[in-house]
C-alpha cells in the first residue's frame, strides 16, 4: 500500500458511530464504495445486492474477441434481464445464431454490420456505430461484424437467467447433424460437408466486410416491415437544469416490442430525482462518472450503493429511489426495463398534483416547500 493510499484508506466511522478496521481489508473495493462502508444515516435495514460490476465477471476469450456476462447468477435480483458486453477484433464474427430471449444492444465504441431474417423471409442488413442501438425479436437469426475500426457493444435480452452460452449457433448444430441429413437437406453430395467445423464457432476472425450495398442480399420477399436500428443519439433529448434523457420505446423504435430504455445524463452536481417505475424492475448500465442511488423499499427499508463505469445496478418494481452525481464529470448510465413503454412516477410531480393541504398536513411541510411544489408540476433532473 503506497503512502497516499495509507492516508486516503477509509475507515467505518460516523460521528462516534463505528471504529477503525485495521484489516485484512480491500482498500480499493472501499474506496470505490463509501456508501457501504459508512452508509448513511437514512439507510436502515436489510435489502439485496444491487451491484454488479462487468470487472468481476469471467471474460470468455475467443481469436476474435471477448464476451463477459452479468446474469441473475452473478446478480441473484436481476430477474427480469441479463446482459452481456462484448469486443469484436476488425473483421471478427459473432456468428449466426438466435436466442429463445430478445436481444436489445447499444453501441459503446466503434462499428459493426448486423443482418437478420424474419419468419416471412424477409431480410435486414445495416451498419451501426457508436450510440446506435439495434433489436432482434426472439427466435429472430441474426449475426454481428465488426467494420474496420472494431467493435464493441453492450447485449441485454429480456430473461435474467439467459446466457450467452446457451444460444442456438449454425455451427453447432451443422456438427450435430448426421452429413448425410446435409446431403439430404441441401440437395447436394455428402462429401461437400467434410470441412464443416467439429464444434461451435461463438465468435472467430474474419475479413473486414465490403461496403454495405454491396454485401445486400435482394429477397424475393422484401425487408423486414419495422427496422431493427435505431439511431439513439441522434434523437432530441429532453434537457432540464440538471441532465439530459433520451427515451427509446416501442412508440419511437417499433420493433423493440418487448425493452424500453432511457440514455440518462447527470450534471456534475444533480440528481435524478426520486422517483419509481410503476411497470417493471430497472436494470441499469453505467457508462461513465459515477454516482450512488438509493433505494427505499417500504417499512422503513433503504439502501445506498455507489456506482461506476462498467456496473450493472438493478431497482426491483416499484422501489423508490434516486441516482446522483457523485463526481466532477457528468454521470451517464442506461435504464433498461423489460416493458413496451418507459414509465415512471415523479416524487415532485405526485405531490405537486394532490391538494396542497392534503400534502401538507402528512409531512407537515414549510411555506418554501409548498411554494416551490406549486410552481412545479414537471418531473426533471435537479
Amino acid at each position: 500500500m503506497t503512502e497516499d493510499t495509507q492516508q486516503r484508506v477509509p475507515q467505518p466511522i460516523r460521528g462516534n458511530m463505528g471504529g477503525t478496521d485495521p484489516g485484512p481489508r480491500n482498500v480499493a473495493v472501499d474506496l470505490q464504495n463509501p456508501n457501504m462502508l459508512t452508509r448513511p444515516e437514512t439507510d436502515s435495514g436489510t435489502l439485496p445486492n444491487m451491484k454488479f460490476s462487468f470487472s468481476q465477471a469471467s471474460m470468455r476469450l475467443e481469436e476474435g474477441g471477448w464476451a463477459r456476462e452479468v446474469t441473475q447468477r452473478e446478480l441473484p435480483i436481476a430477474t427480469t434481464l441479463a446482459g452481456v458486453n462484448m469486443r469484436l477484433n476488425p473483421g471478427a464474427i459473432r456468428e449466426l445464431h438466435w436466442h429463445k430471449q430478445s436481444e436489445w444492444a447499444y453501441v459503446l465504441t466503434g462499428r459493426c454490420r448486423i443482418s437478420a431474417v424474419d419468419q416471412e423471409g424477409r431480410n435486414f442488413l445495416e451498419d451501426v456505430s457508436e450510440g446506435d442501438l439495434w433489436f432482434f425479436p426472439a427466435g429472430i437469426p441474426h449475426h454481428i461484424q465488426a467494420l474496420a475500426e472494431g467493435v464493441e457493444f453492450l447485449l441485454v435480452f429480456d430473461d435474467g437467467e439467459f446466457s450467452e452460452n446457451g444460444t442456438f449457433l449454425i455451427s453447432d448444430w451443422f456438427a450435430h447433424t448426421p452429413r448425410s441429413v446435409l446431403a439430404k437437406n441441401f440437395g447436394i453430395a455428402e462429401e461437400n460437408f467434410t470441412s464443416i467445423p467439429e464444434s461451435e464457432l461463438y465468435i472467430f476472425n474474419g475479413s473486414v466486410p465490403p461496403p454495405l450495398e454491396s454485401d445486400r442480399v435482394v429477397s424475393p420477399s422484401g425487408d423486414v416491415p419495422r427496422t431493427f436500428k435505431h439511431r439513439l443519439l441522434a434523437q432530441e433529448p429532453i434537457r432540464t437544469s440538471g441532465g439530459t434523457a433520451r427515451i427509446v420505446d416501442s412508440t419511437n423504435f417499433a420493433a423493440s416490442t418487448t425493452t424500453s430504455a432511457a440514455l440518462v445524463e447527470i450534471e456534475p452536481g444533480g440528481i435524478r430525482e426520486l422517483h419509481w417505475h410503476p411497470t417493471n424492475d430497472e436494470w441499469q448500465y453505467y457508462l461513465s462518472g459515477q454516482g450512488r442511488m438509493g433505494v427505499f423499499a417500504n417499512s422503513g427499508v433503504n439502501r445506498t450503493f455507489d456506482y461506476q463505469a462498467g456496473d450493472v445496478g438493478y431497482v426491483p418494481f416499484a422501489m423508490g429511489h434516486y441516482i446522483e452525481n457523485t463526481g466532477s464529470t457528468p454521470l451517464r448510465l442506461l435504464e433498461m426495463f423489460k416493458a413496451p413503454r418507459f414509465a415512471d412516477i415523479s416524487l415532485v410531480q405526485w405531490m405537486a398534483l394532490t391538494p396542497p393541504e392534503l400534502v401538507r398536513h402528512h409531512l407537515n411541510l414549510n411555506g418554501v416547500v409548498m411554494e416551490s411544489l406549486r410552481k412545479d408540476k414537471s418531473p426533471v433532473f435537479r
